[in-house]
């Protein structure tokens, strides 16, 4: 008698395991689907589906903010934007300043200043060879990427291994002892090489 009751208290604990599982396998799949629909809300938000007319339009936009722009070299890390702007300010109204990290969050060491007229940009450059904290900076205009020309670098060959090339195997020349068209009466054989 006890063995059946114990039978049921296992099938019931089994049941009642199944039901949770199936309400976490529930709460799971609505999440999922909750996050599909935010990642396509986000999408649709940041164009990530462009067609050809917009990319155009964008690549344009690129362009014009980049000619009211100018790269700053030589920037000291301890900089702040603030600091950036106030050197910057004298060539016209600065809209943005971007000092690039790394991914610790440190400095690389470069900026870039934004104007909002294009005629600042060529006051901007007088200030090249100006100093900030003490330092040089280097001012030029900001050139535009374009995307897909990156310069191609062929792979350089690693100077540690022992590289002869495609061609077939020279040996060096030396002068022979036993005169032209001679040759010695008791020569090593041969051993075959397939890399010669």
């Amino acid at each position: 008698m006890d063995g059946d009751v114990d039978m049921a208290g296992a099938e019931d604990a089994a049941a009642m395991e199944l039901d949770d599982m199936k309400k976490r396998l529930k709460e799971m799949e609505d999440e999922a689907a909750a996050l599909r629909e935010m990642q396509a809300k986000v999408e649709k938000e940041m164009g990530a589906v462009q067609d050809p007319a917009t990319a155009a339009a964008s690549q344009a936009n690129r362009e014009e903010v980049d000619s009211r722009s100018v790269f700053v070299g030589n920037v000291d890390y301890s900089c702040t934007p603030e600091e950036v702007q106030q050197h910057f300010q004298s060539c016209g109204t600065v809209n943005r300043v971007t000092i690039r990290t790394n991914k610790y969050g440190q400095p690389k060491g470069y900026a870039y200043v934004e104007f909002l007229e294009p005629e600042a940009v060529q006051e901007a450059l007088q200030l090249n060879e100006s100093e900030l904290h003490g330092r040089q900076l280097k001012v030029s205009a900001k050139r535009t990427n374009i995307p897909g020309m990156k310069q191609f670098r062929p792979r350089r060959a690693n100077p540690y291994v022992n590289f002869r090339g495609r061609g077939a195997y020279v040996q060096p020349y030396f002068y022979s002892p036993y005169g032209y068209g001679k040759v010695p009466r008791f020569r090593m054989p041969m051993r075959y090489s397939p890399y010669y």
